[in-house]
């Protein structure tokens, strides 16, 4: 009877062991890979809906676009950009990286000597035979597209994220966010403006409704006059503009005080603009790149309209 029991106890833990066996066997697969996650210290989405993942925060990162070089260094991460394109030129640390190239046309040999363990693109302007190339050499690349205040908070968060900046980048964000929404409670109840904005003096160009640019003029109770156009940046011709006869005309001109363009519409004596001397220079950079400084730059076409309103 001893030995009986003896045996069955034996032949219970046995069981229990072979069990706890098998119930490893199917749990280590999938820690393994928990583990192999968490192993990865960044994990985002980027704007091309690709998860972009690394196992250590970058830290030799190149920039395909003056905004993305920007957006980086606000992050907290300029000292990881190793590369940038041409036109880098904000803050005045990023005038002294490497060139690889321009936004358009890379030089696919100076960006690879820079030995990146990320490359930052600008999902809407770079090449994409050239982007596509370097997924193709195992290179990570983020594809950067912010197009609106919220997205380019977002973005900070995920250079914070990848960089191992988050921090600073939180706290970038944070400030960003506070600003806009600062401003939209401040402009919510102004009178409406009829503007034209010029993007490019030849060809004539300008921005849709979509733009970030036109968003801003939104929130100060700007009124695109081309918000219908179907391109992001539409040519038009500058009959369209005397036909819509904007109360306003603002330029970004083709330097940081460079005006000139507003000169040639004072010819257009009969356009209300011209007759109220509502034609204003902003500093392109403010606000034709998605990045931080958009807030500035909303700033300053929110006070061009208030200088419109008071001159009706």
């Amino acid at each position: 009877m001893a030995d009986r029991r003896v045996r069955r106890i034996m032949v219970g833990r046995q069981q229990v062991r072979i069990g706890l066996l098998t119930l490893w066997a199917a749990v280590l697969p999938a820690l393994s890979y928990s583990l192999t996650v968490q192993a990865a210290s960044a994990c985002v989405m980027d704007d091309a809906e690709q998860q972009v993942c690394l196992e250590h925060p970058a830290q030799r990162i190149v920039a395909l676009s003056p905004s993305v070089t920007e957006l980086l260094f606000a992050a907290g991460a300029g000292d990881q950009v190793v590369g940038a394109v041409s036109f880098s030129d904000y803050p005045p640390q990023a005038e002294e990286l490497p060139r690889i190239g321009s936004y358009d046309r890379l030089d696919l040999e100076a960006l690879l000597a820079l030995e990146p363990d990320l490359v930052v693109a600008w999902a809407g302007g770079n090449p994409r035979e050239q982007i596509e190339r370097l997924g193709e050499l195992n290179i990570p690349v983020f594809h950067a597209d912010a197009d609106n205040f919220e997205a380019i908070a977002t973005t900070l968060e995920h250079f914070g994220t990848l960089a191992g900046t988050s921090e600073v980048a939180q706290r970038a964000a944070t400030s960003l966010r506070q600003n806009v929404s600062e401003l939209t409670e401040h402009y919510h109840d102004a009178e409406p403006v009829e503007v034209f904005y010029e993007v490019w003096e030849s060809p004539l160009m300008t921005v849709n409704g979509e733009h970030w640019i036109s968003r801003s003029l939104a929130l100060c109770g700007g009124v695109n006059v081309f918000a219908d156009q179907a391109p992001l940046v539409p040519r038009i011709a500058e009959e369209a503009v005397l036909a819509a006869d904007p109360e306003a005309i603002i330029s970004g001109g083709m330097g940081k005080a460079d005006s000139t363009w507003l000169e040639a519409w004072r010819r257009y004596t009969q356009m209300q603009a011209v007759q109220r001397d509502n034609l204003f220079f902003i500093n392109p950079d403010l606000v034709q790149r998605a990045t931080p400084r958009l807030v500035e730059g909303t700033r300053a076409l929110c006070q061009h309209l208030e200088t419109v309103r008071a001159r009706r």
